[in-house]
Parts: structure tokens; C-alpha cells; sequence
């Protein structure tokens, strides 16, 4: 996970205080949102967000509640984000 790709940049992330979400991120060279699922225990899963703009960053990124943006903006508008898991990789099919 440490090569940047043309596919899944490396994204820096930043915790937040969220109960849904661990940190969040955003390669704008790419328009590619990175969240950190949080977990119970250990490291929770990645997600890559494509078409996501600065502009969408920055109201994601500031608004009251982060989980409560995700749930109503990004989750039911797949078409408009589509998402990749990127962490931990799901195993190619052979």
C-alpha cells in the first residue's frame, strides 16, 4: 500500500471524531476520497471514493457529523462515487 498508483493513489489521512469513521482523506490531483472505516479492534477497512471533489471534501470534512454526512451524501450515491476496497485487498480471482 505504500506505491502510488495511476488506480489507488497513496492518500494521507487524517483521524476524525466520528463512531462510523476512523480518518478520511483526499487526493485532489485524482478526485479520490480515502475513508477509514472504524473498528472494534484493530485497523478498520479502506475505502477509495472516486469523483470526489475538493469542494466535496471540504463540506465532508466539515460538517457536524462525519458519519451522519457519509450516510446521507456518499453511501447512497454510488454512480456518483463509485468505491474500491483498498484495505485489507480482497484476493484476485484466479
Amino acid at each position: 500500500m505504500n506505491t502510488e498508483t495511476k488506480e489507488r493513489p497513496v492518500i494521507a489521512m487524517d483521524k476524525v471524531e466520528s463512531s462510523q469513521i476512523a480518518a478520511i482523506g483526499h487526493h485532489p490531483e485524482t478526485n479520490t476520497l480515502a475513508i477509514q472505516f472504524a473498528a472494534r479492534s484493530g485497523t478498520g477497512s479502506i475505502y477509495h471514493y472516486s469523483n470526489f471533489t475538493a469542494e466535496d471534501f471540504a463540506a465532508f470534512k466539515g460538517a457536524e457529523s462525519i458519519g451522519s454526512h457519509f450516510g446521507k451524501v456518499i453511501k447512497p450515491n454510488p454512480e456518483k462515487y463509485p468505491f474500491v476496497k483498498v484495505w485489507p485487498a480482497l484476493p484476485e480471482a484466479v
